[in-house]
């Protein structure tokens, strides 16, 4: 076994390096064959470098309960650092072109939840391609410039200053998307979404349970969709902004807090609210932009930001 390894290791620049399982090789590279397993909490850590050309495209599957961060640089290479609370748990990397893939494996079943934790950290080129799933931890994207779709089942999704066509999914977890622009699909169950300071021409946002905030500008000529169905759509809005306004609730109730901004619609557009209790349809400035609110038992509330 020792032989073997002294072999694998002298290979490190060979295809060794393109795909490694880790943790450390079931405790053979540090102990010996009768040293005990690492303790759950022991932190391994394992990083790899990957030389890309053009745009590369990042495939990134933890089925662990673990943190994935992406931040962007100007150098034309992956970085990924993986780090690890146990030996249950391990990474598989891969190289193929300039297709990254990094999946977090559970090495044992019978491993408990504290021993599956695993927290991915990358630094890829200001332009790549994301494509990222999880199970419990946080997505933090900063600053990456390129189409994504982001996955959760329970953890939250951070996005800061990215742009592209971004597809957010998740059952529990929540979205808050800080000056993003380009076009952005959010759907969930229970989850929450803030889109704070955008610069996004294209909206789709759906949550059944969970509240919707949008603060920030509406891109003239953009689409703006917000639907909950039983928590709180709220639209914060500048005197400078210009839309078209329909915002309709079967239960709930319409909260208008900028009547003297919301004018009637300019376009003289019929509109039909008899399936609706409760409905509003106006426009602010030239109505460039076209947005719509829906709820089903919830509030809808439209505000002039300060």
């Amino acid at each position: 076994m020792c032989l073997r390894m002294m072999e694998m290791s002298a290979a490190g620049q060979g295809s060794w390096w393109k795909r490694s399982i880790l943790p450390v090789l079931s405790a053979g590279l540090f102990f010996s064959s009768a040293a005990p397993a690492r303790a759950a909490g022991t932190v391994q850590r394992v990083e790899k470098q990957f030389n890309v050309t053009g745009r590369p495209v990042v495939v990134i599957h933890n089925v662990a309960n673990g943190r994935i961060e992406v931040k962007s640089w100007k150098n034309a290479q992956v970085d990924v650092v993986g780090t690890q609370s146990s030996n249950k748990i391990g990474f598989e990397i891969e190289q193929v072109g300039d297709r990254i893939d990094v999946t977090a494996i559970v090495l044992e079943p019978t491993a408990q939840p504290l021993e599956l934790e695993a927290d991915l950290q990358l630094t890829v080129p200001e332009e790549t391609e994301l494509q990222l799933k999880t199970e419990t931890g946080l997505i933090y994207v900063e600053q990456v410039v390129g189409d994504m779709k982001l996955e959760s089942y329970a953890g939250d999704v951070h996005l800061k200053e990215v742009s592209g066509y971004i597809i957010v999914k998740t059952t529990s977890g929540s979205l808050v998307c800080t000056q993003c622009a380009g076009k952005l699909d959010f759907s969930s169950i229970g989850g929450n979404a803030q889109i704070l300071q955008p610069q996004l021409n294209n909206v789709n946002l759906m949550t059944t349970t969970g509240n919707v905030l949008f603060d920030g500008d509406f891109v003239r000529t953009g689409l703006y969709s917000m639907k909950s169905g039983k928590g709180l759509v709220e639209v914060r809005f500048s005197s400078t902004d210009s839309f078209d306004l329909k915002a309709q609730t079967a239960t709930g109730v319409v909260d208008n807090q900028a009547v003297a901004f919301l004018k009637p619609d300019s376009h003289g557009v019929k509109h039909i609210a008899s399936k609706w209790t409760h409905g509003l349809f106006g426009t602010v400035g030239q109505g460039l932009a076209k947005v719509e609110l829906s709820s089903y038992s919830g509030t809808i509330r439209i505000m002039k930001r300060d």
